[in-house]
């Protein structure tokens, strides 16, 4: 099973990117990283077929520094939805370094964000490290809160039947 889709990504959500750009200046002077995830375009209406990034996954255990982020691998989950990384350069310089170059096997885009991280401080590269067109898009994402609005009663569970095992819980 592949870890990153094949689907052309079209673009990314504009608030996806603001995420990302504001936990870029809440980790400065360190630098940010992430991975990205993507969903259907058709899943917002979009007349055109490919993946939008839709999230940005931050991973426990990042350790980072002013000149590198380092990711655990063993806490990487295996995601189908995953698109690419993005991570920040304190620095401000917007293009890969070796050691970029060498995290972009995966995944179809990334980003890098740059110091001090306004709305056009960033620049998406392909997996080669070559610059590459990423339209931000203004799109409803669902809102992250109603995952957590709910209740019993939404778990659809009858406590009215009797259940032998229910006493061990």
């Amino acid at each position: 099973m592949r870890l990153f889709r094949s689907s052309g990504v079209l673009g990314i959500a504009a608030d996806a990117l603001d995420f990302a750009r504001e936990a870029s200046q809440e980790t400065h002077p360190d630098e940010y990283m992430g991975f990205l995830r993507g969903e259907d375009a058709s899943n917002f209406d979009l007349d055109r077929s490919g993946t939008v990034i839709t999230e940005v996954l931050i991973v426990p255990g990042t350790r980072s520094n002013p000149v590198s982020a380092t990711v655990d691998n063993n806490m990487i989950p295996n995601d189908h939805h995953s698109v690419g990384s993005i991570h920040s350069h304190p620095n401000g310089v917007l293009r890969p370094s070796d050691a970029d170059l060498d995290t972009f096997g995966q995944g179809e885009v990334h980003i890098i964000l740059g110091h001090p991280y306004g709305p056009h401080d960033w620049k998406a590269f392909d997996q080669n490290g070559d610059v590459r067109d990423l339209e931000v898009l203004d799109i409803d994402l669902p809102d992250p809160e109603e995952f957590f609005d709910f209740t019993e009663a939404d778990l659809d569970i009858d406590y009215t039947e009797t259940d032998t095992r229910r006493d061990r819980w």
